[in-house]
């Protein structure tokens, strides 16, 4: 039987009806691939509060822009890129040269390490806090020179620029912090930048930056003018919910860029989430959308946490950290087999979990799974 054949066009539509309705599908159970032979079966359509991912997904701008780019999608995307990148460089007051594109944040991430790292030179990081620059600097055979975070789970930026010398090639600032949610301040930064060498690259790294409301808080690309050691690096995963397509961009100094480019997979953007972002960008309602909800279900979240008298750390990021007074491994696993996916043990606070604010009815659903698994009133509850 000779298989039917269509035209570019009717490829072209049958191709956007799949993507829209992809979209339109519950996403499947992520797999981490480093952890596959350990891994246990996924429940089916589990609540998954893991992986801090904006669980309202893309705004529709974005959908319709993945739709349309079916046409193109046979084109490399230099055009898109370039556009991207223009939008990106207008938002912030640069110029394109201050303005790199990289496969998510965590490309920025190596792309510093590779510039500035090697086996004679370290890098300086908060413990805990997002490990990709220290899982990359082991790669390139760099010490890392951990320092503990203070006594309210935030930064020691003090202690951190003190820690940095003529051989510190990076020193790494995840404002705000994951796991804890924490920040570091405006006026703290500022004196964190000063202090330390110019010789160091300072990567600050902002995924969480929508999420912030606190007044104290303020971005780092305000401080690349005066201090060109100076590295942002931003995300489309977390509030612009394009966690699973891939796109991060940082923004600095002209001679830093230019190093990190030179580390990038050459055409490292493809065409749909390219597209995706250039919408995303102009779609600010969206933006708005989500960061009011997630903000306020964190809130309500948060609210309630207190009313049952659990300890948790106020987060200023779209996850929370609340200590559980035990190792946290048995109780990953007691949410599990409750269809409710959390954070993993991180081996610096084994006593706290991590939980992703996702939509109200989601985070409501987690609620009452820690309700049944830690009782108000109980030993693990009140510890």
């Amino acid at each position: 039987m000779t298989a039917p054949t269509h035209s570019r066009r009717e490829f072209s539509r049958i191709f956007a009806q799949s993507v829209a309705a992809a979209l339109a599908t519950p996403s499947l159970p992520k797999l981490d691939l480093l952890d596959a032979p350990r891994s246990k079966p996924m429940p089916p359509g589990p609540i998954r509060l893991n992986f801090n991912e904006n669980p309202y997904g893309p705004a529709p701008k974005a959908r319709a822009a993945l739709a349309d780019c079916a046409a193109i999608s046979n084109r490399y995307p230099d055009e898109a890129y370039r556009e991207v990148t223009a939008a990106l460089a207008q938002k912030y007051s640069f110029k394109l040269e201050n303005i790199i594109l990289g496969c998510g944040s965590t490309e920025i991430l190596r792309a510093a390490d590779d510039a500035f790292l090697d086996s004679t030179r370290n890098v300086v990081a908060a413990a805990p806090t997002f490990e990709a620059v220290l899982d990359y600097a082991r790669v390139l055979h760099s010490n890392a020179v951990l320092i503990p975070l203070t006594s309210d789970h935030r930064h020691d930026l003090p202690k951190m620029a003190a820690a940095c010398t003529s051989k510190t090639g990076v020193v790494y600032v995840c404002n705000p912090n994951n796991p804890t949610g924490t920040i570091v301040t405006r006026d703290e930064l500022s004196t964190f930048v000063q202090a330390v060498p110019p010789t160091t690259l300072i990567v600050v790294d902002e995924a969480y930056y929508d999420f912030t409301d606190d007044p104290r808080y303020s971005s780092a690309v305000e401080f690349i003018p005066a201090h060109p050691n100076v590295i942002v690096a931003r995300t489309f995963s977390k509030i612009y919910g394009m966690a699973g397509m891939r796109l991060g961009y940082g923004i600095g100094a002209k001679e830093p860029s230019a190093r990190l480019r030179e580390q990038l997979l050459q055409d490292n953007g493809n065409a749909a989430v390219l597209q995706a972002a250039l919408a995303s960008l102009a779609d600010h309602d969206h933006v708005a959308s989500c960061r009011a909800q997630l903000n306020a279900t964190r809130q309500w979240l948060c609210a309630e946490l207190t009313k049952d008298s659990r300890p948790f750390i106020p987060s200023q990021a779209n996850f929370v950290m609340l200590d559980m007074g035990s190792d946290v491994k048995p109780i990953v696993e007691q949410f599990r087999v409750r269809n409710v996916i959390v954070g993993r043990r991180f081996a610096a606070m084994p006593t706290f979990l991590r939980v992703t604010i996702g939509t109200q009815p989601e985070t409501e659903a987690f609620l009452a799974a820690l309700r049944e698994i830690a009782p108000v009133g109980s030993k693990r509850a009140a510890a």
